[in-house]
């Protein structure tokens, strides 16, 4: 409870744990099923045990495959499949941890709107996302950069419908990594997510396996430049399961420590 704390409400905590044991539409896309509670609150720790193993010397990168995704829950609700924001949580235990500064990358389709909404105050988490726009949950645009001693460390870069590997790949190059050059972390959390393949059915980005392989050789070399090596992946969307399994495959091999 006190690592889901750091992030989630009193209220909203005690009302989802409330809901354990049955099955419940928490909001018209996000349903659960009487595991659902125990299986969410498995999912943040897994994301916070792979903090532990980079923090302890245990590993260099780890990822954590976990259900249901994060990073659309926002401090006080559940939203868009999401109960816990499991990359939240995790940057925020790494932070109780002793770790400086974290940075997010965010590369599923849609925007994380929870995650944005947990740090966008705070400078010592830097927040970035490529995402469909518009799109749901409609947040993410480029306007948005923070608030208060926050301002500037929210990066948006939203995409139209049709963008692939051409466009993707340079933006990542270009303004991704000299952003995160510039704020130096200390660990850098990926939200991976893989519905912005051009077959996956919930989006409209035209992504392929070979260019998410670029992304994340590009955030792996980041990680090594930078934080010595520390990165951590938290699985989030995602739903061709073939190529699903070809990006976790891939992501697997890349970040295996």
């Amino acid at each position: 409870d006190e690592q889901i704390l750091r992030i989630h409400t009193r209220a909203y905590l005690s009302a989802l744990l409330a809901t354990s044991g049955q099955a419940v539409a928490l909001d018209p896309d996000t349903m659960t099923s009487p595991a659902s509670v125990d299986v969410a609150r498995l999912a943040a720790g897994a994301a916070c045990g792979a903090v532990d193993a980079l923090v302890d010397g245990r590993a260099r990168r780890a990822v954590a495959l976990v259900r249901p995704p994060g990073h659309h829950a926002e401090p006080d609700r559940a939203m868009g499949f999401c109960l816990l924001n499991n990359i939240a949580i995790a940057a925020a235990h790494a932070r109780s941890r002793g770790l400086a500064r974290v940075a997010i990358v965010d590369i599923d389709v849609h925007h994380g709107n929870g995650t944005q909404a947990a740090f966008y105050e705070d400078p010592t988490v830097l927040y970035v996302s490529t995402h469909q726009s518009p799109y749901y949950p409609g947040t993410g645009a480029a306007d948005e950069v923070g608030l208060g001693a926050g301002t500037g460390f929210t990066l948006n870069l939203p995409m139209k419908a049709g963008i692939g590997d051409a466009d993707m790949v340079p933006v990542y190059e270009r303004v991704i990594c000299p952003r995160l050059r510039q704020f130096q972390p200390d660990l850098i959390l990926v939200s991976a997510g893989f519905d912005a393949h051009a077959l996956d059915p919930l989006g409209g980005l035209q992504m392929t396996t070979a260019g998410f392989a670029r992304l994340l050789d590009l955030l792996a070399e980041a990680a090594d430049e930078l934080c010595d090596g520390r990165l951590v992946a938290v699985t989030e969307g995602g739903y061709h399961l073939a190529t699903l399994g070809e990006n976790l495959s891939g992501m697997l091999t890349r970040y295996n420590s």
